[in-house]
């Protein structure tokens, strides 16, 4: 048996591109047949290398899952956007190139993403997901979130349901 190690660590500049290609399959996998295929290939041909430079650089934290050194994975987070939410920090994205879902390393991201939030001073983390994502609301569910607040988002003409879940 073949053990993998895994680090988070910060995104760094020269990481654009890894995350730009985890982006790209993991939304590919994530949300074909969810989304209208040309409303989800113009969002993720919006991030493309540059976007991601931008975003390393910005006030947002961009955290890199590594394993055996190459990024697998990325979570973005920050403060929650939502103001009549009580929780104080949000974890925007999580995703894993499809082939490292399902081996626990989602849950690692997850930790460290929460873990720097309350480092931040942040009290409480919510994070948003379509709730047509069975696997999301699993996920999420068995790392301890609560369902708590509902809102519709229109992409391609199609309007999708979102449900928050909750960590206080």
């Amino acid at each position: 048996m073949r053990i993998l190690s895994s680090d988070v660590r910060p995104a760094e500049a020269a990481d654009a591109e890894k995350i730009a290609r985890v982006h790209w399959l993991a939304w590919q996998q994530v949300y074909a047949g969810i989304l209208p295929h040309r409303a989800l290939q113009d969002m993720i041909s919006a991030r493309n290398i540059a976007w991601w430079k931008n975003a390393i650089a910005s006030e947002e934290t961009l955290l890199v899952l590594e394993v055996q050194g190459q990024p697998v994975g990325y979570a973005s987070v920050g403060l929650n956007r939502v103001k009549a939410l009580p929780q104080e920090g949000e974890i925007y994205e999580i995703y894993l190139l499809p082939e490292y879902q399902g081996l626990g390393f989602g849950r690692v991201l997850f930790a460290e993403a929460r873990r720097l939030l309350a480092s931040l001073g942040c009290k409480g983390t919510i994070c948003w997901c379509f709730d047509a994502l069975d696997h999301a609301g699993t996920f999420f569910t068995a790392l301890g979130g609560k369902p708590f607040a509902f809102a519709e988002e229109e992409h391609g003409g199609k309007v999708l349901g979102k449900v928050s879940y909750i960590w206080e």
